[in-house]
């Protein structure tokens, strides 16, 4: 039997690897068959067919019929999908649960030793770092807020305002009511919503030509966006990260220059 290639790959989607996803395609074709006629079918080892099968019945794909000669029968694959929705669930919940489970264990609290201990040992040039895409550069900033003790600066474009209050807002919250002073920078162009909805939690200025995007927290480290997001894809979109105590003071004076202005 003849599948495209590009077909068989968009299985993968399903959790299927190469010989599962021929011998379900093999035997949707036919509706029941063996485990022999399947092997014919879809050119996958007779040798590997029954431990394939086997994984596609676990999987909920196939059903076995009792009888002799054994043989097999496709699952309609509209309630394959409803069963495969399911089981991510289940196991996304499963997950959770033994994640959760660990942020209260010892194991974490023994991992977030050795990390402490081992930053101790990391030279300071090496405390920097680069991310491509704009998902990444968010998860990091994150990491930054919620590692703040006093302050938080945050400057971004039009643009950027209104993502970075999606992902950022609850977080910058957590950190305001803890006490750390937030500073939001935006240009003049964001809405009187977008304004209103920071000045919430944060002391926000608006700047009538800027959009220089950059993050710093307690005077130590910054983040810095590369790119104009104007002009580039998410996907592509750049910012460097330095851990760096004297060059992030200065750059805040500079900063704190423009500010009082």
């Amino acid at each position: 039997m003849l599948v495209q290639k590009d077909f068989l790959t968009k299985l993968k989607d399903f959790g299927l690897n190469s010989y599962e996803s021929k011998l379900w395609i093999a035997l949707l074709s036919r509706g029941v068959s063996t485990a022999g006629e399947l092997s014919d079918i879809s050119n996958v080892p007779r040798s590997r067919t029954y431990d394939v099968l086997e994984s596609l019945e676990k999987k909920g794909f196939i059903i076995v019929k009792v009888g002799k000669p054994i043989k097999y029968l496709a699952v309609p694959p509209s309630e394959v999908v409803e069963r495969v929705k399911k089981k991510i669930v289940e196991d996304a919940d499963q997950k959770s649960k033994v994640l959760s489970q660990l942020k209260d264990s010892d194991v974490l609290g023994q991992l977030n030793t050795l990390h402490t201990e081992g930053v101790k040992l990391v030279d300071p040039t090496d405390r920097s770092g680069a991310f491509r895409g704009r998902d990444k550069v968010h998860d990091h900033l994150v990491s930054m807020i919620k590692r703040a003790k006093k302050s938080i600066t945050l400057m971004t474009s039009k643009e950027g305002a209104d993502r970075k209050y999606d992902v950022l807002s609850n977080h910058l919250k957590r950190a305001s009511k803890t006490g750390v002073d937030v500073r939001i920078a935006v240009p003049s162009s964001v809405s009187k919503e977008t304004v209103a909805q920071y000045g919430t939690f944060s002391v926000l200025k608006q700047f009538k030509s800027t959009n220089a995007r950059f993050c710093m927290i307690d005077g130590k480290e910054v983040l810095v966006f590369l790119t104009d997001d104007k002009k580039v894809h998410k996907s592509y979109d750049c910012a460097v990260w330095l851990d760096a105590p004297y060059f992030v003071d200065y750059f805040d004076k500079l900063f704190q220059n423009e500010w009082s202005k």
